[in-house]
């Protein structure tokens, strides 16, 4: 049974991730590309910062300010990969835009610049997902689950599945969210994608707390 509940919390983690991967991703290789680079950029960017706050962890005081700092600087360092990664991408339109210029084939559809945006913030997502999340669910395949005292209306595997699946779909639409705003000049689009990621690291560190 707890092999079932094990693959049931992947599933609830990453199936629409898989689906959206099966239906949309995998049918350009450009697009499989460009998730694989996103999921890439990402952990090196986990590498930066963790070679960074090595140096201060594990922290001495039970108070809640140096992990909101460090929540807070991990998530200034990730958006300004993201505005990176757009700049990357814009030279990359200018190149293929100009290619099909020369060959006499149509530019990018607005629908093909979705789907780039769409690839590389499921790259992020995913990434964050199986690092963070679904990484804590292997020991669900055993033979019982986990409870903690505090948090014990349901398996902390659950949770992990949950935060999992929240993660996956804000990086994954952020993306698509940041990219318009930049292209745009919208300054909604481009503020309201880093107070949602910090606002959900927050509550994360919050809900994680007391389990």
């Amino acid at each position: 049974m707890t092999v079932a509940a094990g693959i049931g919390y992947v599933l609830l983690a990453l199936g629409p991730s898989l689906s959206l991967f099966v239906a949309v991703i995998s049918q350009k290789p450009f697009l499989i590309l460009t998730l694989l680079s996103s999921t890439l950029a990402w952990l090196v960017s986990l590498i930066v910062l963790s070679a960074i706050w090595r140096a201060f962890l594990p922290f001495e005081t039970v108070s809640a300010w140096p992990y909101a700092l460090l929540i807070f600087s991990s998530v200034a360092f990730q958006e300004a990969l993201r505005l990176l990664l757009w700049k990357l991408y814009k030279k990359m339109e200018d190149i293929l835009d100009a290619f099909a210029d020369r060959v006499s084939k149509p530019r990018l559809f607005i629908t093909d610049k979705m789907q780039i945006a769409l690839a590389g913030g499921m790259g992020h997502g995913v990434a964050h997902a199986v690092f963070f999340c679904v990484s804590l669910l292997t020991p669900a395949f055993g033979p019982a689950t986990y409870y903690v005292e505090k948090c014990s209306q349901m398996p902390f595997f659950l949770v992990s599945a949950i935060i999992a699946l929240a993660f996956v779909t804000i990086h994954t639409f952020s993306m698509v969210i940041a990219f318009s705003g930049y292209s745009e000049g919208n300054r909604m689009d481009q503020c309201i994608v880093p107070v949602v990621h910090i606002v959900s690291g927050m509550l994360v560190r919050t809900i994680l707390a007391p389990c």
